[in-house]
């Protein structure tokens, strides 16, 4: 048993850029969900645009909000 919380991981395209760091994603699944960056890719200042790949971590699998983890290429 770990003390991790669990989480499920999904990919994505960014829809739309909102005010401080918020996106509006489109999952695999066709859900739309609201999500923040994580604290990596604001510390290394990565740039996300409407139109990119992401993944995303979701803190269980009919979340409404999740967490931008990586930025495809």
């Amino acid at each position: 048993m770990s003390n991790k919380k669990e989480t499920q991981r999904m990919d994505g395209i960014i829809l739309e850029a909102l005010p401080s760091t918020t996106f509006k994603v489109r999952l695999e699944n066709g859900k739309e969900i609201l999500a923040h960056l994580a604290g990596k890719l604001r510390v290394y200042r990565i740039k996300v645009l409407p139109g990119d790949k992401v993944t995303v971590e979701l803190p269980y699998p009919d979340a409404n909000r999740g967490r931008i983890v990586y930025r495809k290429k």
